[in-house]
């Protein structure tokens, strides 16, 4: 009995160890602190903290045992929401022994198969961080293609009458996002042909992603950490540096939890250290041809 109560300790450790883990990369590709966490969601920052460290409240264990001694999925019982349909359920289950190749396959059948009929034309997304060269290439490529240059996140200032920090201060992540859904829709209602440059955290919405990608070719511009903040630094824009002396580490965890959504683009562009001409022609030549 002493052994089976130690065996269940250790794996209650394990479990908010790898819960905590979750949290924090979900907050990364978001790229959120813990304090903007903490006033959006009403949870303490001690509390957070606690959670992200594996020592989080002891109900999440005993929500865990329940789920366990019915043989249910913990996501199951905690999903806002009514319960799923039963063949979703079986169709988890048989994607739970897939390999990521196979679900990568699998994903682009289901896309080819279900998605909306909006096709991708001649619509060009730009995704990726501040300061990878959306603004600039992007401009540059509208220009060379003869189409439209949309600016997503001018399109959400526009729509919500305030600039982005006000919105994030005033409305909160979560309005953001949907603005940015319905801005997004919008331009891809408006336009047939057009180059898009899209926010960098647009990519963790995966409805709003999905969407993207079904109607653009979807080009990622990556660049090196310290060449992200250097550009932005650059622009005049000292954000990403105001009152945070861990930027750059900050900087470099949002890049590595995200790096598998920015890889579902159709192509990558590394503008490190390279010309603008140079870029825009490597660019240019990622375009479908028409």
């Amino acid at each position: 009995m002493v052994l089976e109560q130690a065996d269940r300790a250790d794996d209650d450790g394990r479990y908010l160890a790898l819960l905590g883990e979750r949290v924090r990369a979900a907050r990364s590709r978001r790229g959120m602190t813990r304090k903007i966490l903490s006033v959006e969601s009403g949870v303490s920052e001690r509390y957070l903290a606690q959670l992200e460290s594996g020592r989080g409240n002891v109900s999440i264990i005993l929500l865990r045992q329940i789920s366990a001694s019915m043989r249910l999925p913990l996501a199951e019982l905690v999903q806002d929401g009514p319960d799923r349909p039963v063949e979703l359920s079986l169709i988890l289950e048989q994607l739970a022994d897939l390999n990521q190749d196979d679900l990568a396959d699998l994903h682009g059948y289901l896309r080819q198969r279900y998605s909306p009929g909006t096709e991708q034309n001649g619509r060009i997304a730009l995704i990726g961080l501040r300061g990878a060269g959306k603004s600039t290439l992007g401009a540059a490529l509208a220009k060379r293609l003869e189409v439209p240059f949309v600016q997503l996140n001018k399109r959400i200032e526009e729509a919500a009458g305030m600039g982005l920090d006000e919105i994030f201060d005033l409305l909160g992540q979560a309005a953001f996002r949907r603005l940015e859904r319905q801005c997004l829709d919008q331009a891809i209602k408006d336009h047939d042909r057009a180059v898009l440059e899209t926010g960098g955290g647009l990519v963790t919405e995966p409805g709003t992603y999905e969407r993207l990608l079904s109607s653009c070719h979807t080009i990622w511009l990556q660049a090196a950490p310290e060449e992200h903040m250097d550009r932005v630094a650059a622009q005049g824009d000292q954000r990403p540096m105001a009152g945070n002396r861990q930027a750059m580490d900050d900087l470099r965890r949002i890049l590595t939890a995200r790096e598998n959504l920015y890889r579902k683009a159709d192509a990558t562009l590394d503008t490190s250290g390279r010309t603008i001409g140079a870029c825009l022609d490597e660019l240019v030549a990622m375009c479908p041809k028409r």
